[in-house]
């Protein structure tokens, strides 16, 4: 039997992304693996995209990113537009086996509405689960909606109700991890790097103020706010004084700025994939200031993939992702001079232990495998909730 899935990535970004976009490279990485494996794939996204799948559901041709940061009563319908899309699209078809899910709480409220009227779901959390306590602290799949963590660390500070519906964690995975230990390493230049969207919980002021008096250069790539460069953010603040409002934006004017002076530390905004990788690839190592629990770590596969190793702070995935003193160095969250000594120590580790370790473990056909497991196990679960015979014998029958 042929399996089909309709996979809701949201109205966000495209997918793939032209350039940030975590949960939808993930999506883009995962997508062309189950097609692989002969999974139909409905693909609920926006217009404009590009991914081959066997059907594009939306609400809306272009990405709605630049919405987020407006207030609540400006950008309230977006998500609900694109689910009522998705809702539409389930009900008019019998052919839906499941719905893999990564739009956060808008998706599950709504296809958790649904019931046995829908198919069964898959959510996947990408986020920190901190968040909607209320929502998520009372969670109840009702047997057939499950989720899944993109680490354990991520799952282990869920709420009881969260954990209670999980199946547990699947790594991420990144196209650049493919045969990644086959592919030539260009030589290192003499810079290290932050990849990835310029917020507090990145810690991108600590890398540029430790670079600034430990003398490294330093490259942060990646937007701010809506704002994918220099010359979009001075324009857009230049216009609009109150564009300054924005987290992001005040996080970069009164923290991180100050310590850019365009020769020790730069920032080169949002990058193409190309440049962005070449960025990567040339760096002595990414560095990972954490001021959060990251859940997930997109940046940290792709910089091993690129043979970059990682340097950070001890916290959220990133125990489950470095190998100590192999691909990278870790210390105590708030250690900065041992964070310093990490950067210096990591021109000694090789950029082929870092590729080895990425095509390992995070390959796309390992996180294909893996999600292929958990949708069968969604089915096979949710058979038995809606008191299917034939599904309840299968699952008291197969092994645990």
């Amino acid at each position: 039997m042929t399996m089909r899935v309709l996979i809701n990535a949201g109205p966000w970004l495209t997918v793939p992304p032209n350039g940030y976009g975590g949960i939808e490279n993930v999506v883009a990485t995962l997508v062309p693996e189950l097609r692989r494996r002969g999974v139909r794939v409905v693909l609920a996204t926006v217009g404009e995209g590009g991914l081959p799948v066997d059907e594009v559901v939306s609400a809306y041709d272009k990405p709605q990113f630049h919405q987020l940061q407006r207030p609540y009563n400006r950008v309230m319908g977006c998500a609900t537009a694109h689910m009522q899309r998705v809702v539409a699209t389930v009900r008019e078809r019998a052919d839906i086996d499941l719905v893999h899910d990564h739009l956060e709480a808008v998706g599950p409220a709504v296809l958790g509405a649904m019931g046995a009227s829908g198919p069964p779901v898959l959510h996947t959390l990408h986020w920190d689960l901190t968040k909607h306590p209320e929502f998520y602290g009372s969670f109840d799949g009702g047997g057939r909606m499950f989720v899944n963590g993109v680490s354990a660390s991520q799952l282990a500070r869920a709420p009881e109700a969260l954990r209670a519906a999980s199946l547990g964690p699947v790594l991420l995975a990144t196209p650049l991890a493919e045969d990644a230990h086959l592919k030539p390493q260009p030589a290192k230049a003499d810079y290290f790097t932050v990849l990835g969207r310029i917020t507090p919980g990145k810690g991108q002021h600590i890398a540029a103020r430790l670079a600034r008096s430990a003398g490294l250069n330093l490259i942060l790539a990646g937007p701010v706010g809506p704002y994918r460069g220099p010359a979009e953010l001075s324009a857009a603040l230049a216009a609009d004084p109150d564009a300054a409002s924005n987290p992001d934006i005040r996080y970069w004017c009164d923290e991180v700025r100050p310590w850019v002076d365009g020769v020790r530390v730069r920032w080169v905004g949002s990058l193409p994939a190309r440049e962005r990788d070449e960025l990567l690839t040339r760096a002595v190592a990414s560095v990972f200031p954490l001021e959060w629990e990251e859940p997930g770590g997109t940046a940290v596969v792709e910089s091993l993939a690129l043979g970059t190793p990682v340097v950070g702070y001890r916290r959220g995935c990133l125990p489950e992702l470095i190998d100590e003193a192999r691909t990278g160095f870790l210390v105590d969250a708030g250690d900065e001079d041992g964070l310093v000594r990490g950067l210096r120590a990591a021109t000694a580790l090789t950029s082929a232990s870092c590729r080895g370790a990425a095509a390992r473990r995070f390959a796309p056909s390992v996180m294909a495998e893996r999600y292929l497991e958990l949708y069968e196990t969604v089915l096979d679960r949710a058979a038995v909730s809606d008191g299917s015979p034939l599904a309840a014998e299968t699952a008291v029958a197969a092994p645990a």
